[in-house]
């Protein structure tokens, strides 16, 4: 007979959180970089209260996206995942018409980095590699 150990769910729920707060600790260093830098640009998404919010958001939105794919499809993160951190930098590149400056709009490509670095870090953990399947 084989047993197969589970987390407790309020251990699952510390990793998260201290991953999330881990993410917004690094995307408020990186903010305040980037607002230092922006030298008489807009400074879209560089105010605590914009990116704070965002990537709390980023980081649940990403993670429940995770676990789906984790369960239906997990070769496929393997795709998705920088599909989709390609497709958060669109809006970004596209402030360089609106007038921000380079700083800015790196300072936010790196904010969407640090957010799926975070989802990819707890969500690797909940992948169970399974005899024949191999490692995804």
């Amino acid at each position: 007979m084989t047993t197969t150990a589970t987390t407790p769910a309020s251990a699952v729920a510390l990793r998260y959180g201290a991953t999330a707060l881990a993410a917004a600790a690094v995307n408020t260093a990186l903010g305040l970089s980037a607002a230092a830098l922006d030298d008489g640009g807009i400074g879209m998404g560089l105010t605590p209260a914009a990116y704070l919010p965002a990537t709390v958001v980023g980081f649940v939105l990403g993670v429940l996206g995770w676990n789906v794919l984790a369960k239906r499809a997990p070769r496929a993160l393997r795709v998705i995942v920088p599909v989709a951190l390609a497709l958060t930098w669109i809006p970004d590149v596209l402030l360089l018409s609106a007038g921000a400056t380079a700083a800015n709009v790196v300072g936010l490509m790196l904010m969407h980095l640090v957010v799926a670095t975070a989802v990819v870090t707890v969500g690797l953990r909940r992948l169970r590699v399974t005899p024949g399947q191999g490692a995804v």
